[in-house]
């Protein structure tokens, strides 16, 4: 009876190894459907769209002094690499929930300052922002970012409407209870009636406390991400 003992044994373990291998096969083919084929592509990164626009304006720039905010379109984001179940992903969160101004003396901006509402980011995953207003953001306990600039900055010369220009900017940045200074390169474009503007911060998670988003066993991100933003302003 021995030997029939044996072969059973044997039998539930190759069955259970031929299950778990199954298990995997499964998890990974559909993570890759899931990403590849559900889900649609990832969105891509914010940025100014002039290649679409008409030919610039060659006449005279009019002034843009005064204070200019936010408007509708506007939009504020993540972007963070993971792996999930073997499939390389970029995780893409956004929301529209912003409020903020800069002021604008003359040629120079010379004040600026912006608010995010943090529970209302969402992806593409329900799950994904659960963990991120739960133990990644905590949104109950920090439920606002906020960018304050801390320099001003040189618009002269002027551009006219459909020139984009590139700019460095200085600022506080807070998120997750913790306040760091960045620097960073934006891109701005004076359209009909409003000034656009563009760029992407990055973002060392734990130079803001904020826990790795990886969630054991199943995703793993990478230890940074980029904060990235198009802002519409009108006056």
């Amino acid at each position: 009876m021995g030997w029939w003992r044996r072969r059973r044994w044997r039998r539930g373990t190759l069955w259970l190894a031929g299950a778990v291998a199954a298990l995997v096969v499964l998890a990974t083919g559909g993570t890759f459907l899931y990403f590849h084929v559900i889900s649609g592509p990832t969105p891509a990164p914010l940025g100014l769209k002039s290649a679409t626009r008409t030919r610039p304006d060659s006449s005279a720039a009019t002034s843009v002094a005064g204070t200019w905010s936010v408007a509708t379109g506007s939009v504020v984001g993540y972007r963070v690499q993971e792996v999930l179940f073997g499939q390389n992903h970029v995780a893409v969160g956004r929301t529209g929930s912003i409020t903020g101004h800069i002021t604008i003396s003359g040629s120079t901006v010379t004040a600026g300052t912006f608010t995010v509402q943090m529970a209302t980011v969402k992806s593409d995953a329900s799950q994904r922002d659960v963990q991120f207003r739960g133990r990644i953001m905590d949104t109950s306990a920090y439920p606002t970012a906020t960018l304050t600039l801390t320099r001003p900055i040189a618009l002269a010369p002027v551009p006219a409407t459909g020139v984009v220009r590139t700019f460095t900017a200085s600022a506080d940045l807070a998120l997750h209870g913790v306040t760091r200074p960045v620097t960073f390169p934006l891109s701005a474009e004076r359209t009909s009636g409003q000034i656009e503007v563009s760029g992407s911060i990055p973002v060392l998670f734990a130079d803001w406390d904020i826990p790795n988003p990886s969630f054991t066993g199943f995703v793993t991100t990478q230890n940074h991400g980029v904060l990235e933003f198009l802002l519409k302003l009108a006056s």
